[in-house]
């Protein structure tokens, strides 16, 4: 295809009025004229309006198109370099002094040089000739094309006039067509209508055209989907809404009632069955009434809905009403649970005063005790032995109030508290709720979930308990709560308050014994699939799993070793091994490797130098002993704590210092024993933190057997606080530090004479068998069991003999 001059009828014009004359050149904003275009121009600034006023009868001017828009005196610089000469072919002046001009291109120019810029520019061009192809089928198709397209575009656009079609059908110059198009269609823009402009090759711009068209009908079309889609949407609405209200007058006239009238009364009903109180009642048939007034495709209809079916729900009257049995229940608590008397009691004593009184409120009870000693599931049984419904509510890392109180409507997502939740799922006004986990409890910018339930676990507050999303007063008293912990320290006190304590202490080995063969083994041998015949745990197995590979208050990891034994026999089953199997020490150490406590030689080799003592201590995970080791070095009577030490604890260690010192005659010991030696007190496993004054006695202990260079008396524990002149106070959690000591094979043990109340009521001749218990109440009474060698040397000043009890003679 070769690119020839085009011969049009223009180009003699353009020649002619161009001439290698000097021009006045028109700068326009945003607009580009083409040849054979007329166009009106408004001309408003200053410099315009006196070129435009400075024509005389050669009305001919150059009109160019700023490169930006936004330059209100442009400089020759800031012009394209093509431009289209046109013939100014009218003036108008307008009100407001600028003036409206109407132009007729004529053809392309390249600007050469400007030869003026001030009152107004002007240049010097020269004309530019569209460079034509010799007709060829591609060229004819492409020209085809393009009318096509642009004809397609005429036809569906609302603003441009048909007669566009057959002007464009009836021009068959090439060069004059796309300017034709080009100047027709108002969606190119400026650069687009300049490049079209700046391109003389006829067949490069009928490309740049045809691709400009392609583009739009693509965007036309998208355009009309669009359109179609949101048209039919309205359409359906109003066909949905015509039919709708067609099916009312159909039904009015039949004496039927729509779907939404039938669900107002649904819920009318709910609302008479419910059983609500007045000031209840009241509040749901006002919202019932509004919904009703409402369409059901208001934003409002589903919140209004949802909360009528929720007040409509709960149980307002609705009770258990199961006939109490005092027996029966006394004997689902003994088939459930092994021991825990003082629990079992109160629970009883609940029952008979229910029995007596069936309107009273119901107590808040709350089980503090270590892990794996059976407060949660506790709470299953006692729902069970009342014949009431169980709900156990997580409180374990909640941070937020509202998930105690719950959302207030007007938020999305709304939901009432985890309270009224539980009433709805135990569809009665008188559950078991558990609170489990309550000194776990977070606390955050969200809220206080403590200070949320003082009102819930308060029997004169909770009889008109306000959830944030129900706003109505619902009575909680009936419900029986029951909350659990390991430890009291983080429950705040005013929660603390409300609530009734029963410590559940950790078990005895004989206890252990018990509990795992009336409830671990069992269901450890039928959780894991094998038959009660395939495997035996004889009581010495069982004691061997107890002392050697747990450490532990409750029965958790002793469930967890038994369930390890099991799966081992589990697998000898599937392997074809089905001779019963006998657990022995033997089996154990094959199944769950060596000995993992070792507690009976720990104490007696630890305590043959001079210098170390068991004390006892109390954890949330039950009782433990505590090595407490002292040694002294050449020095200028220092004194040193290490092993993380609390304040309370380095306290006790100075007071038992001082008491040492300002007694070490009677020890034996000269008035300045300490001029020339530094002391230090160690406590062992310096990982873990330990505070309290419960090792005072220990320490004191510790420094008289270390300074005298007596050992202290083999396998004996004690603990106890010191004060200043010698007296031996009571500490708590007797039972957990005996059953730690008798644990680790303890066999003598010193404990403050205060304390004696809380032996005799929590430990049984059993627990207490084989242990020899002495009580003090001076640190001398101590010395005198812990250092035996040492008592000649100390004078009693105990105003109360020394009391022994032997079980054994017992």
């Amino acid at each position: 295809m070769s690119n020839q001059p085009s011969s049009t009828s223009s180009e003699p014009t353009v020649r002619a009025l161009t001439g290698g004359r000097k021009i006045p050149v028109l700068p326009v904003r945003e607009t580009v004229l083409f040849p054979h275009a007329v166009l009106p121009l408004t001309v408003g600034r200053e410099s315009s309006i006196q070129l435009i006023e400075s024509l005389g009868e050669e009305r001919t001017i150059v009109v160019v198109a700023q490169l930006d828009p936004r330059q209100d005196t442009p400089k020759p610089s800031d012009m394209h370099a093509i431009g289209t000469v046109a013939t100014v072919h009218k003036v108008v002046r307008m009100p407001n002094q600028s003036r409206f001009v109407f132009t007729e291109g004529v053809g392309r120019v390249r600007v050469l040089r400007y030869t003026q810029t001030e009152p107004y520019m002007t240049a010097e061009v020269e004309s530019l000739e569209d460079l034509e192809p010799t007709s060829t089928s591609g060229f004819e198709a492409l020209m085809r094309n393009v009318v096509a397209q642009f004809q397609q575009i005429v036809s569906e656009s609302p603003t441009l006039s048909d007669e566009l079609r057959t002007i464009a059908a009836n021009i068959e110059e090439p060069g004059r067509l796309v300017d034709f198009i080009a100047s027709s269609l108002p969606f190119l823009t400026t650069d687009e209508r300049q490049q079209l402009l700046e391109t003389t090759v006829v067949v490069d711009r009928l490309e740049l055209l045809n691709q400009l068209l392609a583009k739009e009908i693509e965007v036309q079309q998208l355009r009309a989907k669009i359109q179609n889609e949101v048209q039919d949407q309205v359409q359906q609405s109003q066909r949905d809404y015509y039919l709708r209200e067609q099916l009312k007058a159909i039904q009015k006239e039949l004496g039927e009632q729509d779907e939404g009238q039938r669900e107002i009364e649904e819920l009318r009903k709910k609302i008479d069955d419910a059983g609500m109180p007045e000031e209840v009642k009241k509040e749901a048939m006002k919202e019932l009434n509004r919904l009703g007034r409402m369409s059901p495709m208001a934003a409002d209809y589903s919140l209004t809905r949802n909360y009528i079916e929720w007040l409509a729900v709960l149980p307002w009257s609705k009770s258990s009403g199961s006939k109490i049995d005092i027996s029966k229940a006394k004997e689902i608590l003994d088939e459930d649970h092994y021991e825990l008397r003082k629990v079992k009691d109160r629970i009883l004593d609940y029952l008979s005063v229910l029995e007596l009184k069936p309107t009273m409120k119901g107590p808040i009870l709350c089980f503090v005790g270590p892990p794996g000693v059976g407060k949660t599931s506790l709470g299953r049984s006692i729902a069970r032995a009342l014949g009431r419904k169980f709900q156990r509510i997580s409180l374990g890392g909640m941070h937020d109030e509202a998930e105690i109180r719950g959302h207030r409507r007007t938020y999305i997502g709304a939901l009432p508290g985890q309270i009224i939740q539980s009433i709805r799922r135990a569809e009665t006004n008188d559950p078991v709720i558990m609170l489990d986990e309550i000194d776990k409890l977070g606390r955050d910018f969200r809220g206080d979930p403590a200070s949320a339930l003082l009102e819930t676990l308060d029997p004169e507050q909770n009889n008109t308990f306000r959830d944030n999303y129900l706003d109505v007063p619902f009575d909680l008293s009936k419900v029986l709560f029951i909350c659990t912990a390991n430890m009291l320290d983080p429950v705040p006190a005013p929660l603390l308050d409300r609530m009734e304590i029963i410590p559940l202490q950790g078990y005895s080995e004989e206890e252990k014994l018990h509990i795992a063969k009336r409830y671990l083994v069992p269901r450890q041998i039928k959780e894991n699939g094998i038959a009660p015949d395939q495997i035996e745990f004889p009581d010495e197995a069982i004691r061997h799993l107890v002392r050697h590979y747990t450490r532990e208050a409750g029965v958790r990891k002793l469930e967890q070793v038994i369930g390890t034994v099991c799966r081992k026999e589990a697998r000898r089953v599937v392997e074809g091994n089905t001779k019963k199997l006998v657990v022995t020490r033997e089996i154990l150490k094959e199944f769950l490797g060596g000995i993992q406590v070792r507690v009976e030689t720990e104490v007696a080799e630890r305590v043959k130098r001079p210098g170390v003592a068991v004390g006892m201590a109390w954890t949330p995970a039950g009782g433990d002993i505590l090595f407490i080791e002292a040694n002294k070095m050449r020095g200028k009577g220092g004194f040193m704590v290490t092993g993380q030490i609390g304040e309370v604890m380095q306290e006790s260690m100075q007071a038992a210092l001082t008491w040492v010192r300002s007694n070490s005659a009677r020890l034996g010991l000269a008035e300045d024993f300490n001029k020339d030696i530094d002391l230090h007190i160690h406590v062992p496993a310096g990982a873990i933190p330990k505070d309290g004054p419960s090792a005072g006695v220990t320490m004191a202990t510790v420094l008289a057997s270390l300074l005298t260079e007596m050992p202290v008396k083999p396998l004996t524990a004690m603990t106890g606080e010191i004060t200043l002149s010698g007296n031996v106070l009571p500490v708590g959690g007797i039972k957990e530090k005996f059953l730690a000591a008798r644990r680790a094979g303890v066999e003598t043990i010193i404990l403050p004479a205060e304390n004696r109340q809380n032996v005799e009521e929590d430990l049984t001749p059993e627990m207490m068998e084989g242990v020899t218990v002495h009580y003090a109440s001076h640190i001398e009474d101590v010395l005198a069991v812990a250092l035996p060698s040492l008592h000649g040397r100390v004078e009693a000043q105990s105003s109360s003999p020394e009391l022994v009890v032997n079980n054994e003679a017992a």
